[in-house]
């Protein structure tokens, strides 16, 4: 029988800002069975990969297992790749921190297992065709993508056992498709099933390739696997069963594949991830999702018919489809730029290098691809994980401003398209406090930084309709788990009680959100969007000025729209100090006819405090003794003058006051995502909303002023 020669390797990986249970739970399932399992079958070579994430963690909490890894090393077993440390999607990236995290991967690698990477993991396996040049520049030879991406490109799917090259400015790579089919039966089928696959291979010629490199949590810590592959032995009879037919089916690794066979052919590749995430990451088109489209397609068995038209697929689209991504991709560029700009200064060589290389740590970590997109895990719907991006980009900004030589009693106006859509942002800040300006949607604050804390205030979601409310609202009572895992079975959504929740806005859920509301608005149909907005300002452009002194600088915005047929303008401006975590927005809203007029105004804002129904995290409202004070509660209360918001796990308040008693609504925003568990209901933020009703006679002028501080809590 011909002989297979197999690459097997596995890919391991946590986010930025994830549990410590989260890690330690995933350590004890997964990681160190493994390894131990792997371990007793000395003749089974496969290669690793571990993220930075990982790989500090291993030093700080289990530095036996980075020990046990070098063993293998050692031996010969072990081959391990190298890939962004704190694992990028590379493409999105600048190019200085692309090549910066990958040299950060390899250098660890290097001094703490003793093995000098020659090829790398490409995160989410987002490939652009650009990469040859970076990767090769990087030190490294190969790397791994789906099999999908070399479909996607025209290759026959039976030429894919063994590597091609390709290459960008005669810079070349190696590039090994990975099998979809492997990939679907470890450890999910019976190892029987693997075998009879690979004697099948085998049919091909001798040394084809079998090649598998995919996530290792996969084997013990998705829902079901652990019992599977280690309690009921899956992977132990998998194991016994490959050298039970060592005679023909032989491990080596992608390194020593390269040194003992040439490469298949020359290949460029598009555009690409796998299958899944060409799905996922479909922007909207003509008022449609095109997941739905190819929902729809699915369902009536057409899909193959026309897949050829949704190989479009491409990872940058998540920039589109969520604008929160947008936002926080941009501020990572925005961070990345200030570090490049502080190295071409002349006074860099002087500069501390701990304190640089202490603020470039924080910008790659960042960089972690979770927080940035959503598929069938949480990822971007999941507020701590967006927070920790946050929380490092601010410290690295914060840091270089400071090296930079930024004084603490500056106050700082920056004019600039933030986020790359034509359209001119304002950020404003000082030491304590930094606030990002869309004069283009409404004049609204789209971040808010609390710099002693890191923390930015905004960090919220809005409530999106995705394709899998309506696939999963019932329909057929289909799992959430539907192509990832057959083991486990999810509830339904109506099953959950999350139907209720399913409520979509019409616009971002930012801050200084201007509303006139209809008449017969309340506050449940206001939270349930389904009230009617009387006026043409809450995403609508607002003019613009800027003015500063040496201690101040004020954002003065305007616009002339419609509240019910007649003319209104509102103007307001955003004033902050040096040295106080504080701004005030003062409103002036005029009647601009000939008859009096009765207007419903009010301002929004969206606080993220990461925890509603926790405890130390709660409103405090003027006169008020709430029954429910949680983040996640509802309630209206009237005449009030002031509200605050209280967060004692961080260790700091918001306090919002009004110069004239308003009406107050408060309620959470939650969202229904998917994750590898199922269906799940996240707490995004809580909606501030004081309001007043306002008659106005003719060419009058109604004012308010509003001020928003922010302590810290003994």
């Amino acid at each position: 029988m011909n002989k297979v020669k197999f690459l097997f390797g596995i890919h391991c990986h946590q986010p930025v800002g994830n549990f410590e249970h989260v890690l330690e739970d995933s350590y004890q399932k997964a990681y160190l069975p493994f390894i131990q399992t792997m371990e007793r079958h000395p003749t089974i070579k496969f290669t690793v990969h571990y993220s930075g994430i990982l790989y500090d963690w291993f030093l700080a909490k289990h530095p036996e297992f980075l020990d046990l890894l070098r063993k293998l090393v050692q031996r010969g077993q072990v081959e391990v790749m190298s890939a962004g440390y704190y694992e990028p999607v590379i493409p999105i990236v600048p190019d200085t921190d692309k090549i910066g995290q990958i040299k950060m991967s390899n250098q660890f690698i290097e001094e703490n297992l003793g093995y000098t990477p020659s090829g790398m993991w490409l995160t989410e396996r987002v490939w652009e065709p650009h990469l040859p040049q970076i990767i090769a520049q990087a030190g490294l030879q190969y790397v791994t993508v789906d099999d999908y991406h070399f479909l996607s490109a025209g290759i026959p799917a039976d030429q894919l056992f063994g590597y091609y090259l390709t290459e960008e400015q005669g810079a070349t790579l190696k590039v090994f498709p990975i099998s979809k089919d492997l990939r679907y039966l470890i450890p999910f089928r019976m190892p029987e099933e693997t075998i009879n696959y690979l004697r099948k291979l085998s049919e091909k010629g001798d040394g084809v390739a079998a090649i598998l490199a995919d996530d290792g949590e996969k084997f013990g810590v998705w829902p079901g696997t652990h019992k599977w592959v280690y309690t009921d032995g899956y992977l132990e009879k998998l194991l016994t069963q490959f050298e039970q037919n060592s005679d023909w089916i032989e491990f080596v690794t992608f390194s020593q594949y390269l040194e003992e066979f040439p490469p298949v052919g020359r290949v460029y590749l598009p555009t690409a991830s796998y299958f899944e995430m060409m799905e996922w990451s479909l922007p909207t088109a003509s008022g449609k999702k095109l997941e739905a489209v190819v929902s729809e397609l699915k369902q009536s068995g057409k899909f193959d018919e026309y897949s050829q038209f949704f190989k479009g697929g491409f990872f940058r689209n998540f920039l589109v489809k969520y604008p929160e991504s947008n936002n926080l991709h941009k501020k990572m560029l925005y961070v990345s730029q200030k570090l490049e700009e502080l190295k071409k200064k002349r006074a860099f060589a002087k500069l501390d290098p701990a304190a640089v290389k202490a603020a470039e740590i924080n910008l790659y970590k960042g960089q972690c691809n979770c927080a940035y997109w959503h598929g069938v895990f949480g990822g971007l719907y999941l507020n701590y994980l967006r927070h920790a991006i946050y929380e490092h980009l601010i410290k690295a900004e914060c840091a270089l401003e400071e090296l930079a030589g930024v004084k603490k009693e500056d106050v700082n106006l920056a004019i600039l398209d933030f986020d790359r859509d034509g359209r001119e942002e304002i950020i404003i800040s000082n030491d304590k406090l930094s606030l990002g300006i869309s004069p283009a949607l409404g004049g609204a604050i789209f971040e808010m930084d609390y710099r002693p804390k890191a923390f930015n205030l905004l960090n919220t979601l809005a409530r999106r309709e995705e394709v899998y409310h309506q696939k999963l609202m019932g329909k057929g009572g289909m799992s959430i788990q539907e192509g990832v895992s057959s083991i486990h079975d999810c509830l339904t959504a109506k099953e959950a009680g999350l139907d209720k929740a399913l409520i979509y806005d019409w616009h971002n859920r930012y801050a200084l959100q201007d509303h006139f509301l209809a008449a017969d608005t309340n506050l449940e149909n206001y939270r349930m969007v389904k009230y009617r907005e009387a006026g043409n300002f809450t995403i609508e452009p607002y003019t613009y000025k800027t003015s500063r002194s040496k201690n101040e600088v004020a954002v003065n915005l305007a616009r002339e729209g419609k509240v019910a047929g007649a003319p209104i303008k509102v103007e307001k401006s955003i004033v902050l100090v040096a040295t106080a975590a504080e701004t005030a927005f003062n409103y002036a809203v005029s009647n601009q006819s000939a008859d009096t007029v009765e207007v419903w105004f009010g301002v929004d804002f969206n606080f993220s405090m990461l925890a509603g129904s926790a405890p130390d995290r709660y409103y405090q409202i003027d006169g008020q003794n709430l029954p429910d004070r949680n983040l996640n509660s509802c309630g209206e209360s009237d005449k009030i003058s002031w509200v605050k918001l209280v967060d004692e796990w961080d260790g700091f308040e918001v306090l919002l006051s009004v110069d004239k008693p308003a009406r107050l609504w408060r309620f959470p925003i939650e969202t229904v995502s998917q994750s590898e568990s199922g269906l799940e209901k996240n707490y995004q933020s809580s909606t501030v909303f004081p309001s007043w009703k306002i008659k106005l006679k003719p060419r009058e002028t109604w004012k308010v002023k509003m001020t928003l501080a922010i302590k810290d809590r003994a």
